[in-house]
C-alpha cells in the first residue's frame, strides 16, 4: 500500500466507526464512546501517516506528530503549514491535538452524556463523534492541498 493509500484508509475507517449506530440497548453509550475513541485513535494514526506521506522528500527518521509539529521541528514547508493550522485552537488540527492529548489521559476523550435531569443542555453542543466527523471533512480538504504541495518537490 502506498503512504497516500494508508492515510486514506485510516481516515475512511475512522469515518466508518463514527457512522455506526450504537444501538439502543444497555451497552449503547459505552459502544458509542468506543466508536468515538477508536475513531480518534485512527485519526492519530492517519496524522502520522500523512506526515510520513508529505515529508517523504525530506527523508525524516521519525514521523511522530508531537516531534514534527513542535515549533522547533524540521523546517519543511508542509510541516510549517500544519504547525500554523495546529496553532489555531478552533482549526481541525488544533482540535484533533487537544483530543489526542485527552485520549492519552486516564479519563480519555469520550464522555458520557449527562444523566442529571437538573443540568440544562447547551443548545449547540455536539457529541465528540459529530465534531470528529466535521473535523474529518476539514482535514480531507487540507490534505488535498498538502499533497499537491508535497508532489511539487
Amino acid at each position: 500500500m502506498t503512504p497516500q493509500g494508508r492515510t486514506n484508509q485510516l481516515l475512511y475507517q475512522a469515518q466508518l466507526l463514527l457512522e455506526q449506530e450504537p444501538g439502543t440497548d444497555e451497552q449503547a453509550i459505552p459502544r458509542q464512546m468506543a466508536h468515538e475513541e477508536g475513531a480518534l485513535a485512527l485519526c492519530e494514526l492517519a496524522l502520522e501517516s500523512l506526515l510520513r506521506e508529505v515529508t517523504e522528500h525530506a527523508r525524516l527518521a521519525s514521523h511522530d506528530w508531537r516531534e514534527l509539529l513542535a515549533t522547533d521541528g524540521h523546517q519543511v514547508a508542509e510541516l510549517q503549514r500544519l504547525r500554523d493550522i495546529a496553532a489555531q485552537p478552533d482549526s481541525w488540527l488544533g482540535w484533533w491535538i487537544a483530543r489526542f492529548n485527552a485520549l492519552h489521559t486516564n479519563d480519555g476523550a469520550a464522555r458520557r452524556p449527562s444523566a442529571n435531569p437538573g443540568v440544562i443542555a447547551v443548545g449547540n453542543s455536539v457529541s465528540l463523534g459529530q465534531a470528529l466527523l466535521s473535523s474529518l471533512a476539514q482535514a480531507k480538504q487540507e490534505i488535498v492541498t498538502l499533497r499537491e504541495t508535497s508532489q511539487e518537490w
